[in-house]
Parts: structure tokens; C-alpha cells; sequence
């Protein structure tokens, strides 16, 4: 019989000793109650984001400034970690985690998520500040907000790393030291890198160009900036078609940015019959030059050069020069008014009595023999006979820079 009460009291012992330090070294009722505390914490974060956040982002949707907004969005997951924060600090004190001589330092392990928590919130917060703050917008463009943005969100990750090393005792400056050389290490063979970073901040300073312009490089690409990152730029050609073009690319070489343009030009040249006399010839001058000076979507001198001049005698036709610029750079916009100038001229040109030339064959008739003359020849035929009338229709249009 003592036998037997010896053998309970040992397997009693084993139960004792198991459940004292089966829980990771710590006893399984603390064990479960700190486990318990965690859920609790858990399910109170869901609350407190169905509940309280929810209502606080309304409540914030409802004012006039967007600032509020986008910082209450911004901060909705840093502060839904608070409730985890309190519960991961209830339990160590359940586990004892917070003594001196713990095999686990729970005060470490609690530091650690404030920390997470602190930097979380200040990594979200950069965008909304950097993207709704006025003076900001001023003194710098989009992009390079942008940049700076992107930045400071890398910089608060690597402090809150750095930090949270320090707190678990792991020395932070042999780390940097290897990084350093590590960065030497991949610095020497990402030249070309660091060649496209300086040449997007050297693109960003000057103010070239900023996303939504239209731009043109020789030879390169032509299209619409949509991005401009750390090592290249994204152009979105006419066609749809996306082109990353490296920013070494685009502050080497000539950049026309037609987005920037005061006014859109036209130019043309505009042939009628050498039949035309200088009366007719005078009255076409007058009335195109009189319907572009007194039309409003058209820019004026000294703002603009404006001519519409008879400007030489082409192979068949009298040719006037028009050259004038439009308000607008829209292109649509401009495809319109250059439209109704054409409508113009051509009602012009028929009041005037005389029409626009057109290509013709000079066939010249000697002795009964019918004998072709190219017009270029005709044209200066010594016959006083030879009907040298060469008739060609031209209205040439050149529409101007980036079209």
C-alpha cells in the first residue's frame, strides 16, 4: 500500500512538474490566461475598428479639408495595434515576463511593438502630409514630393529597425559597417544606377518636365510622362504604348516639351493661278491677313509674328506664305480653328475671282506635230506663241512643331 501511495505521489509530481513548466517553460494556466488576454486583445481590435475608427473616419470625411481624411486612413493601422500592444504586455505580466531573471524579456518584447507601432504611423503619415500641405506645394513640384516622400518612408524603416535592434541588444554599428561596404560592393558594379538617380534629381531641380506633359526626345521617344522614378521615366507614346526611358537619357539630350507651349503655330503655303492679277492677288493678302488679325483665337502682334505675304513664283503656281500662331495649344482645339481658316481662305479665294492652282501638262503644237514639254522647260520657252500656262494646286500645309 505504500508502495502504491509512493507511485501516486511521484505521478502526481509529473503532473505538477508538467504543467509548471510545459508551457514553454512557464505553467500551463499562465500559459492559457496569457494566451486568453492575447484573443481578448484581438477580438477588442476588431471592435475598436468596427466601432470607434470607422465613425472617427466618417466624422473626418464630413469636414471640408482632406488633410484630416487621409492622416485618420493613414493612422487606422498603427492604432489598431494599440489593443494587441496592451494585451502583449498584460500577458508577459501573467507570464513574468518583465523580471530581471525571465528566460524571455517581455519588456523588450513590448518596447519592440511601440516601436513598430510608432514608426508604422509615421511611415503612413509622410504621403498625406507631404501631399496635402500648401507651403510644400509651392515650393516644390509633384514629383519631387514625390521623391521626398518615398525618402522619408524608407528612412523611418531603417531608424525603427535600427531601434528596435538597440533595444534587443544587437550592436547597431558593425550592421551600418557592413552595409557600407556592402553598398561600396554593389555601388561599383550599379554605376549606371546611381548615373539615372542623379540624373532624375538633376531633371526634378530644373523642372524639365512633370508628369502629364507631352514630350518629345530625338530619336528617342515621344509621349506623355506618366512617372518619373529613381532610375527611369515612364513615357506613354501616342499609340499607347508604355516606353521606360532611363533618366540619363533624357538629361543628356535635348527634351522638347511641347505641353509648355505660349501658342501653336501655323504655317502654310498657299498657291493660286498665275492667271491671278495683283489686284486679285492684293485682295487675297488683305482679307486673310485681316480675317487672322481680327479673329479672337488668334494671337496678335507684337505677342506673335503674323504674315500672309505673296512669297515666290513656284513651277506653276504664285504662292503666298501664311504664318501665324492660335491661343490655344490644344491640339484638338487647333485642328479646329486651322479648319475654318481653311474654309476661309477658300471663300476668300473664290471672291477674289480666281482659284487655286492646280498640276497641269503644257502640250505645244509647232508645224502640225504635237510635242510634250515638261512644265519646268515650258516654263521658259523663247517662243512669244508658246502658251506657257502652268497651273498647279497647292496648299501645302505645315503644321508646326511636335506635329
Amino acid at each position: 500500500m505504500d508502495q502504491l501511495s509512493t507511485q501516486f505521489d511521484d505521478l502526481w509530481a509529473i503532473v505538477v512538474e508538467v504543467w509548471q513548466t510545459s508551457f514553454l517553460g512557464y505553467s500551463v494556466g499562465d500559459g492559457l490566461a496569457a494566451t486568453g488576454v492575447i484573443v481578448l486583445a484581438i477580438v477588442f481590435r476588431g471592435l475598436l475598428a468596427h466601432l470607434v475608427l470607422r465613425r472617427v473616419i466618417k466624422a473626418a470625411e464630413s469636414t471640408e479639408t482632406g488633410l484630416d481624411d487621409a492622416l485618420v486612413k493613414a493612422l487606422y493601422g498603427p492604432v489598431k495595434l494599440l489593443p494587441v500592444i496592451l494585451g502583449v504586455y498584460v500577458a508577459t505580466l501573467i507570464l513574468d515576463l518583465q523580471a530581471d531573471g525571465a528566460q524571455f524579456s517581455g519588456r523588450q518584447l513590448v518596447q519592440s511593438l511601440i516601436v513598430v507601432g510608432l514608426f508604422w504611423a509615421l511611415h503612413n503619415a509622410v504621403e498625406p502630409v507631404a501631399r496635402l500641405s500648401a507651403p510644400l506645394r509651392q515650393a516644390l513640384n509633384p514629383v519631387m514630393i514625390d521623391w521626398l516622400a518615398k525618402a522619408l518612408r524608407i528612412l523611418f524603416i531603417i531608424i525603427g529597425a535600427a531601434t528596435i535592434m538597440h533595444i534587443w541588444g544587437i550592436p547597431v554599428a558593425p550592421v551600418i559597417g557592413g552595409l557600407g561596404l556592402l553598398g561600396v560592393a554593389v555601388g561599383l558594379g550599379a554605376q549606371d544606377l546611381f548615373r539615372n538617380l542623379i540624373a532624375g534629381i538633376l531633371i526634378l531641380t530644373e523642372k524639365r518636365f512633370v508628369p502629364g506633359e507631352w514630350v518629345k526626345v530625338d530619336g528617342i521617344v515621344e509621349g506623355t510622362v506618366e512617372q518619373i522614378n529613381f532610375r527611369s521615366t515612364l513615357v506613354r507614346r501616342f499609340d499607347k504604348g508604355p516606353v521606360f526611358v532611363p533618366n540619363s537619357k533624357l538629361a543628356d539630350n535635348a527634351v522638347t516639351n511641347f505641353s509648355r507651349m505660349t501658342h501653336r503655330r501655323i504655317r502654310w503655303m498657299i498657291g493660286v493661278e498665275y492667271s491671278a492679277t495683283t489686284e486679285q492677288l492684293k485682295y487675297i493678302r488683305d482679307h486673310v491677313l485681316e480675317y487672322v488679325l481680327n479673329h479672337p483665337e488668334y494671337a496678335k502682334p507684337p505677342e506673335v509674328s503674323t504674315f500672309m505675304r505673296v512669297d515666290s513664283f513656284n513651277t506653276s503656281s504664285i504662292d503666298f506664305f501664311l504664318y501665324c500662331f492660335t491661343r490655344t495649344t490644344n491640339w484638338g482645339e487647333w485642328l479646329r480653328i486651322k479648319e475654318e481658316l481653311a474654309f476661309e481662305i477658300k471663300r476668300i479665294v473664290k471672291e477674289a475671282g480666281t482659284d487655286f492652282a492646280y498640276p497641269t501638262t503644257t502640250v505645244h503644237i509647232a508645224d502640225g506635230v504635237e510635242r510634250f514639254i515638261p512644265p519646268e522647260v515650258s516654263q521658259h520657252a523663247d517662243n512669244p506663241a508658246t502658251d506657257a500656262r502652268q497651273d498647279r494646286s497647292i496648299a501645302r500645309g505645315e503644321s508646326g512643331e511636335g506635329e
